[in-house]
């Protein structure tokens, strides 16, 4: 088995972190392989809030339990707020798609490669969709006129386990023409 595919099996969302905090050596190399995801137009439309300091780490936290959901959050060592920030594209193109067409899939790339490089050093993440907007933007200072794309909680799972993964089997999936 390859490495890639050992690291996609064995990544997955944590929602049982260990008390124990995460190294910012760590944090950096998760964000440097990520800043290394390809991007259209090589536009590399993101920017990183990487949230280490447990005040803040806390403060994050309390943005993502919406809902009475993500409860478990509360245990993350720290948060990678990725942030959409606008895409150059080359005169060529910008002229046929807006600025932000190829954004969106870019910052799927970045952050999975943020969530893969976590994973190859021993640390859990999950990705979270929901979470306080305009407390984010206040607590960071981000400009009305960027998005947050995502928030990611990271830290070193509680268990090494890996759950069974329950994806739909390859044949719902593609067609070979």
């Amino acid at each position: 088995m390859s490495d890639y595919m050992e690291l996609a099996l064995k990544r997955q969302s944590t929602r049982q972190f260990a008390d124990k905090p995460v190294e910012h050596e760590k944090l950096v190399k998760c964000v440097e392989a990520a800043r290394l995801s390809p991007s259209g137009c090589n536009a590399q439309p993101w920017s990183f809030i990487v949230v280490e300091k447990p005040e803040v780490v806390a403060e994050v936290a309390k943005t993502t339990m919406q809902l009475g959901i993500n409860e478990y959050i509360a245990k993350a060592k720290a948060f990678f707020v990725v942030v959409e920030e606008y895409a150059q594209l080359m005169p060529k193109i910008a002229k046929i798609v807006h600025s932000q067409y190829f954004a969106k899939g870019d910052l799927g790339a970045v952050s999975l490669s943020l969530c893969l490089e976590a994973q190859s050093q021993g640390l859990g993440t999950c990705m979270l969709g929901i979470f306080d907007r305009p407390k984010l933007r206040e607590l960071f200072d981000i400009p009305k006129d960027k998005d947050i794309f995502i928030v990611i909680a990271v830290g070193y799972p509680s268990s090494d386990q890996v759950r069974t993964k329950d994806r739909k089997p390859l044949e719902e999936l593609v067609r070979f023409v």
